[in-house]
């Protein structure tokens, strides 16, 4: 289904081909450290360049666009652990240059976990821009719960200790490979 939506979006020639075999070798375990006071996620501004109402999809990449393909990817959790079903992920970033779309929905999307609480954005690795280093945006809400905005950040970037924002807790784990595969699990302050 990821292959047929890629390919719908005009992706195909951007990123790799992702196989069943492929997304298999990446599964989503909880995390090891997770349990009973688990500390949430934590909050981050949510910018300039937010556009609400975005589409909802999984691949993020208008055609043509440049960049190196990342699969971004994760669970929602509560502070016990226990994987959310429902919660609506919001993504946006800059494109490979480092600017945002204004005016459409370019990088832009939005999607709801599956029944194990995972997520999955097929898309690019951000540009640098302005005095900010590598990073994705991201809003989570449960239903009936306020919606948490964070950033989450690459690992090993020049400019990460430039960045007034930057927070080391928001470090995604990145594997390389075609595509390179980003994983950040999101901690809602929910039981």
């Amino acid at each position: 289904m990821l292959l047929k939506a890629m390919a719908a979006a005009g992706a195909a020639g951007l990123v790799p081909a992702l196989s069943k075999s492929a997304l298999a070798q990446t599964p989503l375990a909880l995390t090891p450290a997770c349990g009973d006071g688990t500390e949430p996620t934590p909050p981050q501004t949510e910018g300039p360049y937010f556009t609400p109402n975005s589409p909802e999809r999984t691949v993020l990449l208008p055609n043509g666009a440049p960049g190196t393909p990342i699969m971004l990817t994760g669970l929602v959790l509560t502070r016990s652990c226990t994987p959310l079903a429902g919660i609506l992920v919001e993504l946006w970033h800059a494109d490979d240059a480092g600017l945002y779309d204004n005016e459409g929905y370019g990088f832009r999307g939005h999607q709801f976990t599956a029944a194990d609480g995972s997520y999955r954005f097929a898309t690019i690795v951000p540009g640098r821009y302005g005095g900010r280093t590598r990073h994705f945006h991201a809003k989570f809400q449960a239903p009936n719960q306020p919606v948490l905005t964070t950033q989450f950040y690459f690992p090993g970037e020049k400019d990460n200790g430039r960045d007034r924002l930057f927070d080391s807790r928001l470090l995604l784990k990145i594997a390389d490979g075609p595509p390179k595969i980003a994983r950040f699990d999101v901690v809602l302050n929910l039981a």
